[in-house]
């Protein structure tokens, strides 16, 4: 039987990229994709042996396999923005040198509207669907787990620091590079939404846009600080859409696309491991009735 393909589909990506022996090539861009630089911010100063080497509100970006470079102000140009839950679970019984706990983790998502598989077999870290009237009405322990789950709002794009230092307070160079950014402050997720608030009423994309960032100081009772971000915004300048931004997109899609597809197959295997513990429960039930009715 012949299955040679004669003619070019580009509608069927996926018999087309393993006839075109492209398949092998899969497993590196998953590689670079996971590659992708973390930006946040550093609410902690980095301090040396007799003076502060990086402040505290610096703007931190960790290039993985690379270096990590801090600035006090940057520019980002917006992408692409998704959302998603998190939960961090600590590990109680954890040693030294271990593992102190594990995130649960959605998929992203253009809203949370919707209930959003996670990574431990569940749905939106553990919050219950639709809209809680009564939280105090709720049982406690679900009341503990709603206060753990956080929404984030990642944003995808690229960023420029600006004079930005190492971790030994020396000046770097570092080029305009991609990044990704989970906001998972509830304050600082509000602050990052009015750019794209901005950007729907006058019927402009994100990436048309530089939004230049800085941070502000926040106290806590115990006279720690925290850092939010702050923003400014001038629609009145435009950046224009370039090949090589086409491509960063599409870079950025495919990255979103990767991870996506990492928790619905964790979802996948964790739901149907369930099920299948429940399902032992119910036959080992009905054997134990059906024994108690042979005696």
């Amino acid at each position: 039987m012949n299955n040679e393909i004669t003619t070019i589909d580009t509608n069927n990506y996926a018999i087309m990229a393993k006839a075109m022996g492209m398949t092998g090539e899969e497993s590196s861009a998953d590689k670079k994709s996971n590659t992708l630089p973390r930006f946040r911010i550093q609410h902690s100063p980095i301090i040396g042996s007799d003076k502060v080497l990086v402040k505290g509100g610096t703007f931190k970006l960790d290039i993985p396999d690379d270096k990590i470079i801090y600035a006090e102000s940057a520019k980002i140009r917006p992408f692409v923005q998704r959302f998603m839950y998190k939960r961090f679970v600590k590990n109680m019984s954890a040693k030294a040198g271990e593992p102190q706990g594990i995130y649960h983790k959605t998929i992203m998502s253009d809203n949370l509207n919707i209930d959003l598989k996670d990574n431990q077999g569940k749905f939106n870290c553990g919050k219950p669907s639709g809209f809680i009237k009564d939280f105090k009405a709720l049982p406690v322990d679900t009341q503990e787990v709603i206060k753990q789950i956080k929404r984030v709002r990642v944003i995808f794009g690229l960023v420029d620091l600006q004079k930005c230092v190492n971790d030994k307070g020396e000046s770097v160079k570092q080029d305009t590079t991609p990044f990704i950014w989970e906001v998972d402050n509830r304050d600082a997720f509000k602050t990052m939404g009015e750019p794209f608030k901005q950007f729907s009423k006058v019927k402009r994309l994100p990436v048309q846009h530089n939004v230049v960032l800085n941070t502000e100081e926040r106290k806590l009772p115990n006279g720690n600080s925290f850092f939010l971000p702050t923003y400014t915004l001038n629609l009145k300048d435009t950046v224009d859409i370039s090949e090589q931004d086409q491509e960063t997109f599409i870079n950025f899609m495919s990255w979103i696309d990767n991870y996506n597809t990492y928790i619905y197959n964790e979802w996948d295997m964790k739901a149907k491991k369930e099920v299948t513990e429940d399902e032992m429960e119910t036959v080992e039930g009905f054997i134990d009735v059906k024994a108690e009715e042979g005696k």
